[in-house]
């Protein structure tokens, strides 16, 4: 049996190059002026699930960018892991604070990294994490050391708010069946604190209007008799948290 180990030693140099590549694809999905760049990612990205030994892989289209999925599946007894992440990149602005190019990785030592890492727009988030999962496959299926099935569902709209993903996975629920699934599109507690995140909060962006009256109201004949509107929106984001801090929107909690 192979030791990952020395596989990596043996590899190293192929990955660095590797997701230097990658890296150098300035896929910003906030920025139109980025899409081709965005599609050639994909591309990248299902051209390497295909090397790792992926036995499917899918460029799907979607009203945005494409959401590509790959799978290995070995035995239908087998748990089955379903691996997210995104290949799609913040803007790299403000450029003045890079000391080198966004889309030019160099490895460079400093205090917190004196082992030397890499620095590029995406390093880590999220192509870095992303292509790790990637190498593993790699590594497991070409030493035949793979131990469940494995799935990739990786998206390309994450730093715009992944508007499609929801209607991806609608639409493809039998698709992605798993067991499990991995994300490494979070943090760590420390550089030398191994931490595993085991729960996420998404966001619920909701517009209130409150009206009032067109014109200002006399206090001493009106008040208290109409509510001023922004007390009404005050005791109204007040009330969605209860006096031991729970939210108290119905079905939040399902």
């Amino acid at each position: 049996m192979k030791s990952l180990q020395s596989y990596l030693d043996s590899n190293k140099d192929r990955f660095v190059q590797e997701l230097f590549e990658l890296l150098r694809i300035p896929s910003v999905s906030a920025d139109s002026a980025y899409s081709k760049d965005v599609f050639k990612t994909a591309d990248f990205v299902a051209d390497s699930l295909k090397t790792a030994g992926c036995d499917a892989v899918e460029v799907c289209q979607t009203k945005g960018f494409p959401i590509i999925y790959g799978e290995k599946l070995i035995d239908p007894k087998l748990p089955t892991i379903l691996v997210y992440g995104h290949y799609d990149v913040q803007p790299a602005d403000p450029i003045e604070l890079w000391d080198a190019p966004a889309f030019e990785p160099i490895i460079k030592k400093t205090d917190l990294h004196p082992e030397g890492a890499i620095f590029a727009r995406g390093a880590c988030d999220d192509k870095g994490q992303m292509y790790m999962h990637v190498k593993a496959l790699e590594f497991m299926t070409s030493t035949d050391q793979l131990p469940c099935n494995v799935k990739f569902m990786i998206e390309g709209e994450e730093e715009v708010g992944s508007d499609n993903l929801a209607e991806f996975v609608k639409n493809n629920t039998t698709k992605l069946k798993n067991d499990v699934i991995l994300i490494s599109d979070t943090g760590m507690i420390a550089k030398d604190t191994p931490s595993i995140t085991t729960g996420l909060r998404g966001l619920s962006y909701v517009e209130v209007e409150v009206t009032g009256p067109n014109r200002d109201l006399h206090s001493g004949i009106y008040g208290g008799a109409v509510a001023n509107p922004i007390n009404v929106l005050a005791k109204m984001i007040a009330s969605l948290h209860d006096e031991n801090n729970h939210i108290t929107i119905p079905g939040f909690y399902f």
